[in-house]
């Protein structure tokens, strides 16, 4: 796993049209995924079921571009199988699997609130591993997130909210943080495509294998899904999460990234929050409390100023973390 690099990429204005609105698509596939997973696991799917075929469906749409763009050279396979493995087993089936599971308990927008968290875990990871002292305006960020995430969790209330439903959704923090940190490395050699392909290969599998052994539940129902009152399909919201919100969603983000340059791209991907809220508002009837409204918005000010002081970091060590 390779240190994150800092983004300087010079934008043209036809380029950054393009790339914004490849962004704001990709965040809007990503902010659906958590209201259409609710609705199947009301019905009676599982979270382990629901992500499963999730991935899988997003796999088999993403192989034939990744075989092109690989074009014959499976020696990038065997070499990068380790980050194939951390990306697929952590980064997104671990990921995926947390964050649904999260929103069987509490509301969708609460758990994608604490999921952004990720970055500031992002940041104290590259301090401890790598040397990367953070600077004041870094810290000052981590510090407005942490204020957030108490208010989004309405701990000042003394509110009843589920414990179990915290913990999936610092799970999802952690399986976020590996995605950030493994996406960065530029020394793989891998298209992005064949990197998200190979890791949802490798994710698909281990879900099946656990779902086989007993190790995660894999419940499934043909059971209409209802939302907000319109009931459709079981099949429907399936196909959606494997095509839009997993497909869609990481090929949009990809072509947004080449295009804006991973900083830039990372502030837009902050509308997923927003676009989860309206979904969820749309889909579930879920409104936040305005004390998590305020946290929401400290929490997104906070990673927007950790990524603003990413500028100012200072590298006291340059050793490579192992692994």
């Amino acid at each position: 796993m390779t240190t994150m690099t800092h983004d300087n990429t010079v934008v043209s204005g036809s380029r950054l049209g393009a790339g914004l609105g490849l962004a704001v698509v990709s965040a809007a596939s990503f902010g659906l995924s958590g209201n259409l997973a609710r609705g199947l696991l009301d019905a009676g799917w599982s979270a382990g079921a629901a992500v499963a075929v999730r991935v899988s469906i997003a796999t088999v749409v993403l192989m034939v571009p990744a075989l092109v763009l690989l074009g014959g050279r499976w020696h990038l396979l065997r070499k990068n199988l380790p980050i194939m493995a951390g990306f697929g087993l952590v980064a997104i089936a671990g990921c995926q699997l947390a964050y649904f599971n999260a929103v069987s308990h509490m509301q969708v927008g609460v758990a994608l609130l604490i999921e952004y968290t990720a970055p500031v875990a992002v940041i104290c990871w590259l301090w401890l591993r790598h040397g990367e002292r953070p600077s004041r305006l870094t810290l000052a960020g981590a510090v407005l997130a942490a204020l957030g995430l108490v208010l989004v969790l309405d701990l000042l209330s003394g509110a009843d909210l589920s414990a179990v439903g915290v913990f999936w959704a610092l799970g999802a923090t952690a399986g976020a943080a590996v995605y950030f940190v493994l996406s960065a490395s530029e020394t793989t050699g891998l298209p992005p495509i064949v990197l998200a392909a190979g890791g949802m290969t490798l994710g698909a599998l281990a879900l099946l294998v656990a779902g086989a052994v007993g190790i995660v539940p894999m419940a499934v129902s043909t059971q209409p899904v209802t939302y907000n009152g319109t009931t459709v399909a079981w099949w429907l919201p399936l196909l959606g999460l494997g095509v839009v919100t997993a497909a869609l969603a990481y090929v949009t983000g990809i072509a947004a990234s080449r295009r804006l340059g991973s900083r830039l791209a990372s502030f837009v991907a902050l509308v997923e929050v927003l676009f989860a809220l309206l979904f969820a508002w749309l889909l579930l009837d879920e409104v936040p409390h305005q004390v998590q409204v305020l946290g929401g918005v400290l929490i997104l000010a906070g990673v927007v100023v950790v990524k603003l002081g990413e500028r100012r970091t200072t590298v006291v060590s340059a050793h490579p973390a192992g692994g």
